[in-house]
């Protein structure tokens, strides 16, 4: 390597880190999805490698323009593990290729993007707005700033992270993320995040019949009837008439919900709900 050139500052790491966290979906399209934010996100690596060599700066914007998409947050690993790659190329290591960067951010998004949408959106998100909800219960503004104070403190922990363990792991993150441990830690979290949706479902959901049955000389709630072996059930169907509607027929998430506010709607007024 040349010895001239000298490792990335925490200043230039920062900018890094700072123009991928915040820019991530600034400048999406299907194309490129994420690529324009990388570009600009190693314009300071490029600053300082490439300022008097414009072909290799060229080649640096250009090989992180391609098109990448993973779970922001998470995906800060990527990023990372990227700078630290990019570090040894521009300081003349040539046991790193060009190639190997963008090698690594297309083997580790894809199974980057499962981890980070089953712990982000599958359990942080659904568990802080359950308890959000609760907190907001007859009208208090709680909820609301437990809500962003705590995902933001999470999420960003989450990013600081995932940046500084890329960054110091390098190219030997790869076998431990898409390895065989990588599944079965997605398969984990897959599985946790769908327990907690259905506890969600099952404790936030407010749905009940009004029909009575006849029960013996008299008449009976069907409601109790149901809750004495199968509580929540109306909620369950619920959920999953809204999964069927997203996930077979490809509804799109407002139309889902204008479908349940006509269904609830209905239900009243004909006295079912």
């Amino acid at each position: 390597m040349d010895s001239s050139k000298n490792r990335l500052t925490k200043k230039e790491l920062r900018q890094i880190f700072l123009r991928y966290g915040v820019m991530t979906e600034s400048a999406m399209s299907y194309e490129k999805m994420h690529g324009a934010t990388w570009a600009y996100s190693y314009l300071p690596l490029g600053e300082k490698y490439y300022k008097n060599n414009p072909e290799a700066f060229k080649r640096l914007l250009t090989r992180h323009s391609v098109f990448y998409n993973t779970e922001p947050q998470t995906g800060q690993l990527v990023n990372g593990i990227v700078a630290s790659l990019e570090e040894q190329i521009g300081m003349g290591n040539s046991e790193i290729g060009e190639d190997v960067p963008v090698t690594v951010k297309a083997s580790l998004m894809g199974p980057l993007a499962g981890i980070g949408d089953s712990v982000m959106q599958g359990i942080l998100i659904p568990t802080l707005l359950s308890i959000a909800m609760g907190l907001s219960k007859g009208g208090s503004s709680l909820g609301a700033i437990f809500y962003i104070i705590a995902y933001a403190t999470i999420a960003t922990t989450i990013t600081i992270v995932a940046f500084k363990s890329g960054y110091k792991l390098g190219v030997s993150a790869v076998d431990k993320i898409i390895g065989e441990n990588a599944k079965r830690i997605t398969n984990m979290f897959t599985v946790l995040g769908i327990i907690v949706i259905g506890g969600l479902s099952a404790s936030t959901i407010a749905l009940s019949t009004k029909i009575a049955i006849p029960f013996g000389d008299k008449t009976k709630p069907l409601q109790e009837i149901l809750d004495g072996f199968f509580p929540g059930l109306f909620p369950l169907l619920m959920v999953i008439f809204a999964w069927w509607l997203i996930s077979v027929k490809r509804y799109s998430p407002t139309k889902v919900l204008l479908i349940l506010s006509a269904v609830a709607a209905i239900g009243v007024l004909i006295h079912l709900f």
